[in-house]
């Protein structure tokens, strides 16, 4: 038996990674060419789903200019993998003759069936990030599987960015409290992370920390307000002391529903808007049906509206907590109308670079992890970076917990001096929605 597997990949795994068929080392791909038929309707536009598919057509292309695709070729040499694009026989039979002739992901099942039947001795696997997909494909015995190679192991035991530490001796604490510092090594066995958070205590005493690695201690944080707005619980000190931090240059909030993770970014991007030449805002755009935003009516800034509604809430709620004639007010007002604080497509920001900028995205678990990539090396010199998200909130039907960008953007880069994260867990829009979020 052929020791080698073959995998059938359909169209939802090249639009999240265009870059998977190297993901099988020395195993087989195959490509149904009813996905090829699909990328075809994704291969115009600006978005990454339709980068990735030009990417890997222009891939596809240059293995097949010297060879036929309906034979095995090799990818990397003679141990690597081979690929192959598989056409629908001329005389379907059995599972298969029922599924070629009704939509394309039958046809993607039909065509891996047709594989199984023709290579009888080597196992064949369906590779999909399409749930359902993978459920019908299980219904027909045929083995599935998440395409996994860009994804977090355990999302249960995602880097929180905080511990909560009991203090056998109190007058650590003090020490804490007098001198804003103390030595990593007077309340930690193991070096931990850099900017790790900590909430101490010790008996009816306590207070807030900060590991600073560059400086191999711990640093008092303490609770303050950024324009007008207080911080509520102690993750919500962290999370501001974070974005408010010069020596952090990428900030990542997550948390559910109500947590305050996008009022506290804007709140903290507000407060220091003088070291930054503009405050961008901006939120994946998931249109309803998948369907692109060309289809409403208007101008992009039209387009758009609708979805960054939700930012523009925060900014007026932030305005809210000030007179009329207040100059907080007045100046929030101003920021807006000579878009110092302005919200853009993420769409459009390939190829651009961003100098001096805080730049806050908002509802980041419905990027894919090359998306987020995309956004952080547009930072140029002095530019700052917050994503926030609920990991478990998902709009997206190819994303899940484990393989979105921000779960993957926190596995790779906790501990690095430039990066803080913190997860925020207590829901502080009012006790109406706390009771919701609890109950129902």
């Amino acid at each position: 038996m052929d020791p080698r597997k073959i995998f059938v990949i359909d169209t939802s795994v090249i639009l999240y990674d265009h870059q998977a068929l190297d993901s099988f080392e020395e195993h087989d791909v195959a490509i149904p060419i009813t996905v090829l038929e699909e990328l075809d309707q994704f291969k115009k536009g600006s978005s990454v789903l339709n980068r990735n598919a030009r990417e890997f057509i222009r891939r596809l292309d240059e293995f097949s200019s010297d060879n036929l695709l309906q034979d095995w070729i090799p990818l990397n040499g003679s141990e690597g993998g081979r690929v192959m694009v598989v056409v629908p026989p001329q005389e379907p039979s059995g599972q298969e003759h029922r599924l070629y002739g009704s939509g394309a992901d039958n046809r993607i099942l039909a065509a891996a069936l047709g594989l199984k039947a023709r290579h009888d001795g080597r196992n064949v696997i369906l590779v999909s990030k399409d749930i359902n997909l993978r459920l019908k494909a299980r219904a027909l015995e045929l083995p599935a599987e998440d395409y996994r190679r860009i994804a977090v192991t355990d999302v249960d035991r995602l880097y929180s960015g905080k511990t909560h530490l009991r203090v056998d001796d109190p007058a650590l604490l003090d020490r804490l409290h007098a001198e804003q510092t103390l030595p990593v090594e007077a309340i930690c066995r193991d070096e931990p992370p850099a900017n790790h958070f900590f909430i101490l205590t010790s008996g009816s005493k306590s207070a807030l920390a900060c590991y600073k690695q560059s400086r191999g201690s711990l640093e008092r944080v303490v609770k303050r307000a950024a324009y007008g707005l207080e911080p509520r619980n102690a993750e919500q000190t962290f999370a501001l002391s974070s974005i408010v931090d010069p020596e952090v240059r990428l900030v990542t909030l997550t948390g559910p529903a109500g947590t305050g993770k996008t009022l506290i970014a804007l709140a903290g991007a507000l407060e220091q808007s003088r070291q930054f030449r503009q405050i961008l805002l901006a939120r994946p755009i998931v249109p309803l049906s998948n369907r692109d935003l060309g289809f409403l009516p208007g101008d992009v800034s039209s387009k758009i509206d609708p979805y960054m509604q939700p930012l523009w809430d925060n900014v007026s709620y932030i305005k809210s907590r000030f007179e009329t004639e207040d100059r907080a007010h007045q100046r929030l007002t101003a920021m807006v109308e000579t878009e110092k604080i302005q919200i853009v497509p993420l769409a459009y920001i390939r190829g651009r670079s961003f100098s001096r900028v805080l730049f806050i995205v908002d509802e980041a678990q419905n990027l894919t992890p090359h998306e987020v990539k995309t956004i952080i090396t547009r930072a140029g010199e002095d530019t700052k970076i917050v994503l926030n998200g609920d990991i478990f909130q998902i709009d997206t039907p190819y994303l899940d917990s484990h393989s979105n960008g921000l779960s993957y953007l926190i596995d790779r880069l906790k501990g690095h001096p430039l990066y803080a994260h913190i997860n925020l867990v207590k829901g502080e829009r009012s006790p109406l929605a706390n009771l919701a979020s609890e109950l129902l």
